[in-house]
Parts: structure tokens; C-alpha cells; sequence
């Protein structure tokens, strides 16, 4: 069960009166992730204005030495309206996550590398990620990625064919 409800501080994609509500918490180093970025966008496809998408950072940062920072780096570029921009960006390049990637993406996205970088230095947004993050597991999230369908946690598969098919139950 989803603890911590949707609220304004959340990142909401599609439709945000949709009567179904799909939350992922996922980690930008992820390569679970990265291949359910790609299956997210053909369930959008599929299934257009019924769905919307909350993404919630949870970094494992004892594996992925990235994913903190990357968190963090998504999270400055929402104050510059560009969330969805960087989301995208870090998880299509994935494989070639650095330091130094974070601030070509965020000249890319067209927000400033040197606040980016102030931003990192001072550890702005670790806070934000932070909350995420024990939300997570609050709600029994313990590892990437953990979807939640209108609260209730997916326990089965995540692969393409089973969110369709959780998702198009829920529905109905």
C-alpha cells in the first residue's frame, strides 16, 4: 500500500485527471529502470488519457554511484519546469552517465550546468530525494522498480504484457 498519497510536491506525466494513477519508484542507474522508461512510453501509447505517471526517486546509492546525483540533478531541472526533459534524458543515455554527462544533459534541457552545479556542491535537493526515497520504503519499496497501481503495490511482474494487463484490471 502507497503510505504517502500524490501530492503537488509529486512529478506527474499524461493525464493528471486520469482515473489511474501508476507510480514508480525508480533509481536513474538502474538498467531495470532504464528498460521500464521504455515500456512506460508504450503503455502510454496503449493506453493514452486513462493513465498518469508519478515517478519517485529511490537511489540505491550502496550500487549505483550515479543514481543520487542524477536524482538530485532531475529535481533542480522540475524548479526550471524541465523535470520530464532531464527524467528522459538521464535514462536514455543511461550508459553514459558521469559528473560531467549531468552537466552536458542539463545544457541539453537548457538549464544552467554552473547552478546544476552549485545545486550538486551544496546537496540542494538531497533533501527532496531523501523524502522520496523513505517514502519508499515506508510503503515496502526495496528495490527498483517497485510500481504502485492506484496504491496498491504490483507485486507480480513489470514487464510490458503484465502492467497492461494490472493496469487494464484496474481499469475495470
Amino acid at each position: 500500500m502507497l503510505t504517502e498519497p500524490i501530492n503537488a510536491n509529486d512529478h506527474v506525466q499524461w493525464n493528471a485527471e486520469a482515473p489511474i494513477t501508476l507510480v514508480e519508484y525508480g533509481d536513474f542507474e538502474c538498467p531495470h529502470c532504464a528498460k521500464a522508461h521504455i515500456i512506460l512510453k508504450r503503455i502510454h501509447k496503449r493506453l493514452g488519457d486513462q493513465v498518469r505517471l508519478v515517478f519517485r526517486n529511490f537511489p540505491l546509492k550502496q550500487i549505483h554511484s550515479m543514481a543520487e546525483p542524477a536524482a538530485e540533478t532531475a529535481e533542480f531541472a522540475a524548479t526550471h519546469g524541465k523535470y520530464w526533459e532531464m527524467h528522459d534524458a538521464i535514462f536514455e543515455n543511461q550508459k553514459l552517465l558521469s559528473p560531467e554527462f549531468l552537466f552536458e544533459l542539463a545544457k541539453q534541457v537548457g538549464i544552467s550546468p554552473d547552478e546544476l552545479g552549485q545545486a550538486l556542491q551544496t546537496e540542494a535537493f538531497a533533501p527532496r530525494v531523501k523524502h522520496d526515497f523513505l517514502t519508499g520504503v515506508r510503503s515496502g519499496v526495496n528495490g527498483t522498480p517497485t510500481f504502485f497501481i492506484n496504491g496498491q503495490r504490483l507485486d507480480g511482474g513489470w514487464e510490458y504484457d503484465d502492467l497492461v494487463a494490472a493496469i487494464e484490471q484496474a481499469i475495470r
